[in-house]
């Protein structure tokens, strides 16, 4: 393209209104959204089914987290957005509609969900109950899939709509949105589920309610009424926070032709990138081992408070808020008091120890059952987690050149993405082999939580080998060296 062509695209992109603070927090609502979500299914269902229907933690945890193993697809759907408009809109109606996928898909998991618990307690692992398995696996693929095609042409719609100098700002109203669903979803959840009386026999041992009939009755119909009425709450928050902002706001139009998008990045270029030298493959392996370490206990934090602290389903979807409000503190300052003062890279490490540390307070709550601690222990979570996301974040954006963001950051996404379901089937699978070990179930829950201690402490060593200097001048030419062998 002419330098000319360019300039006038700048120019006509400036002529264009910007995003107020006000319209930010509109596009915020649709990954309030996401949040909460999120707590449906890591938060409410997968206790439901490790703790009230008995089904092996390293099952749940593996079929969950199909719909996180399928985070590659996000790269087609970024793609087919970009070339292929839909509903006369090029990531408007790829959101509405993913939208209503994945909150009817939330809906079904539910219902098979009760399936595969009958079938489990009545007959035992069959072709049946595997059966259901399998359905149950699908929906979760289904649900992901979903998921991708809404939320990337949704990140796609935040470039589209944003120049570089409020770009910042809009992702730090959204992303902090994100936490405040995680937050308003684990109140409003705790307040739709029963106070179910098998709370006192929580801590004893975990039987499948299914030989409890009332009480299974009860838990089906309070989940049930969630599972309708919270989805649908998300959708209708998805086209409220999208709702005329890509005719009114979008560059998409004046930028195709001169921007080479994020999300066009391939799972090809994503390995190559990297692996592309010695110091881009050192800080994705922190990323890797940070995000498994930071994560292992999604899935296994509900059933937790259930099986140890005797706590109703109520309760421990309500411990979500103590770690979200945490986080939320925790981004929205991290980047004003904590970085400016010790840099990236000691911000990062600050992060990475303090979560160890709170794993030991989890821990110890565990043994001396105290709830308070649980809750205290899981706040200081938040915010070490905060604190370790902010930091990261802030020292990736730092190790990379601007003519190899976006394929950076792209490569970095994929890989968070995958480390996530890792670290949910890791949780799951640990928690069972602990079981397995120990007679006490409390035992068995802290080998999870040493486990994440152990791999951050593993993180901060691999972290410490990074050279920013090295990385940003060898790195810098290994990944340019790449986009410019595809190219030829």
């Amino acid at each position: 393209m002419a330098s000319g062509d360019l300039i006038d695209s700048q120019k006509n992109s400036l002529a264009m209104p910007k995003v107020n603070v006000l319209t930010m927090f509109r596009l915020g609502l649709f990954q309030m959204g996401l949040g909460i979500m999120s707590i449906l299914t890591l938060g409410v269902l997968n206790r439901i089914m490790i703790k009230e229907l008995a089904i092996p933690a390293t099952l749940v945890a593996g079929t969950i987290a199909v719909h996180q193993f399928v985070a590659p697809a996000r790269l087609w759907f970024g793609q087919l957005s970009d070339a292929k408009p839909f509903l006369n809109y090029h990531r408007t109606g790829y959101v509405w509609v993913g939208a209503a996928l994945f909150a009817i898909a939330s809906f079904l998991a539910v219902q098979v969900t009760w399936q595969l618990g009958a079938s489990f307690y009545s007959v035992g692992w069959t072709t049946q109950t595997y059966g259901w398995v399998a359905l149950l696996a699908g929906i979760f693929a289904f649900y992901g899939l979903a998921l991708s095609s809404s939320s990337t042409p949704f990140a796609a719609l935040l470039v589209d709509v944003s120049d570089e100098d409020n770009r910042s700002k809009l992702v730090g109203v959204v992303w902090s949105m994100l936490m405040v669903g995680i937050v308003i979803g684990a109140i409003i959840s705790s307040k739709l589920l029963p106070a179910a009386t098998t709370c006192q026999e929580a801590a004893t041992g975990t039987v499948s309610l299914y030989s409890q009939p009332e009480q299974l009755l009860a838990l089906q119909n309070s989940v049930n009424r969630l599972f309708f009425i919270l989805p649908g709450v998300v959708c209708g928050l998805s086209i409220l926070s999208t709702a005329g902002i890509e005719k009114k706001y979008s560059r998409y139009g004046i930028r195709s032709s001169i921007v080479k998008r994020e999300d066009q990045i391939t799972l090809k270029r994503a390995m190559k990138v990297l692996t592309a030298s010695r110091q881009t493959g050192l800080f994705f392996t922190f990323l890797l081992v940070m995000t498994i370490s930071l994560f292992m206990q999604e899935a296994v934090m509900e059933p937790y408070g259930g099986e140890v602290f005797g706590m109703c389903v109520s309760q421990t979807t309500r411990l979500n808020a103590f770690w979200g409000t945490g986080t939320l503190i925790a981004l929205g300052l991290t980047g004003f008091l904590v970085v400016p003062r010790i840099g990236k890279q000691k911000t990062t490490v600050l992060g990475c120890l303090t979560v160890a540390l709170t794993m030991v307070l989890v821990i110890l709550s565990g043994f001396t059952a105290n709830q308070k601690l649980l809750q205290g222990a899981l706040f200081l979570f938040g915010l070490a987690s905060g604190v370790t996301t902010t930091g990261a974040i802030s020292l990736m954006l730092d190790l990379t050149a601007a003519e190899t963001a976006g394929t950076f950051i792209g490569a970095w996404g994929l890989a968070q993405a995958m480390a996530r379901g890792l670290a949910t089937v890791s949780g799951g699978a640990i928690l069972d082999v602990g079981k397995q070990i120990f007679p006490q179930k409390v035992l068995a829950y802290s080998l999870v939580f040493g486990l994440q201690a152990l791999g951050m402490i593993l993180a901060i060593w691999f972290l410490s080998r990074v050279n920013v200097r090295e990385f940003q001048t060898n790195a810098k030419q290994a990944i340019a060296s790449i986009l410019e062998s595809e190219l030829d």
